[in-house]
């Protein structure tokens, strides 16, 4: 059994907290756990604007607190994200997520980060690493 706790990842394991442009992630599953996929607890600053496209992964993610909005860039359809709204990335989507207030949202990733990973230019993470490569 695996158990964390959020408020001491924040406090000790600062190698599980990754922070890039407008953004903070609490990493509190990674590949290393091997559970299949890794969970993090994600804040994006109030205002920010962030277009990914995980071409190597796929994304779900569920809004705990604050409003935005994503945007499919393939569609231009855009929905409203509030508590309560979870988004599947299930075709490697590129959108653009933009926070109204701060977004405070719980994701998951398959296949699982490790926690090294920065974005790419093009806003998605590497393929991750197989032990046949």
């Amino acid at each position: 059994m695996i158990v964390r706790d959020f408020n001491k990842i924040v406090e000790n394991e600062k190698d599980r907290v990754v922070s890039d442009a407008n953004w903070t992630s609490v990493r509190m599953l990674l590949a290393d756990d091997n559970m299949g996929f890794s969970f993090h607890i994600t804040f994006l600053e109030e205002g920010s604007e962030h277009t990914f496209e995980y071409k190597n992964h796929f994304e779900s993610v569920y809004c705990m607190k604050g409003k935005g909005a994503i945007t499919d860039l393939a569609t231009g359809e855009t929905h409203e994200i509030v508590p309560g709204v979870m988004y599947a990335l299930d075709k490697h989507d590129r959108h653009v997520l933009r926070a109204e207030e701060e977004l405070v949202m719980a994701c998951c990733f398959n296949p699982p980060v490790t926690g090294t990973e920065v974005h790419r230019e093009d806003g998605s993470y590497a393929a991750p690493e197989t032990e046949d490569a």
